[in-house]
């Protein structure tokens, strides 16, 4: 990728490739981003591009929740040479000895909070970490991995996503939101 035109080229395949179904009275109103992973250039761009917006910050690890964010994750992480962790969801360790780290989210977009967490084995007190998911909507998710990372010790550097639909600035703020696209804009 060369040039400074390959970031609006994707930024218009990803509205291109994107659906809203309903109409936003209906109760059953929703975003379909699944044209995304089916061109395989602008999935090979994805990772490219949500890298770019923390270019320069030097994450250590990735870190994408179940489950878009487990697709696009290690799609940054490779273009960072960097090792993805998933963030599962109201998931437990097997076992006594499979030492997890957990939080309970805020409520997300659909008035739900989750547990979230991961092998602490996973994330070192050292790691910088860098947050990608494909929606930002409430901010919910992402607050409950940031507090995952302040537990372990890491430094959080800041989430990537893809569309941006928070309604706060100051969750956008607290949590170094970049995005893509704006919701507005789709």
């Amino acid at each position: 990728m060369s040039g400074s035109g390959w970031l609006e080229e994707v930024k218009s395949g990803l509205r291109d490739a994107f659906n809203w179904h309903g109409d936003r009275t209906d109760p059953d109103y929703y975003a379909d981003v699944t044209g995304w992973w089916r061109d395989p250039a602008l999935l090979g761009h994805l990772g490219p591009a949500l890298a770019h917006l923390f270019e320069g910050e030097r994450p250590t690890v990735v870190l994408g929740p179940e489950s878009r964010g487990c697709l696009l994750g290690p799609l940054v992480a490779l273009r960072f040479d960097v090792g993805f962790v998933e963030v599962r969801k109201n998931r437990v360790g097997s076992s006594d000895s499979d030492a997890w780290r957990q939080r309970t989210t805020p409520p997300d977009y659909r008035d739900r909070h989750l547990t979230l967490g991961f092998r602490k084995s996973l994330l070192q007190s050292g790691d910088r970490v860098l947050f990608v998911d494909d929606w930002m909507e409430t901010g919910g998710q992402a607050d409950g991995v940031h507090l995952l990372v302040e537990d372990a010790g890491a430094t959080w550097i800041g989430a990537a996503t893809v569309v941006d639909g928070l309604r706060s600035n100051q969750a956008r703020r607290r949590l170094n939101v970049r995005s893509l696209l704006h919701v507005r804009e789709l």
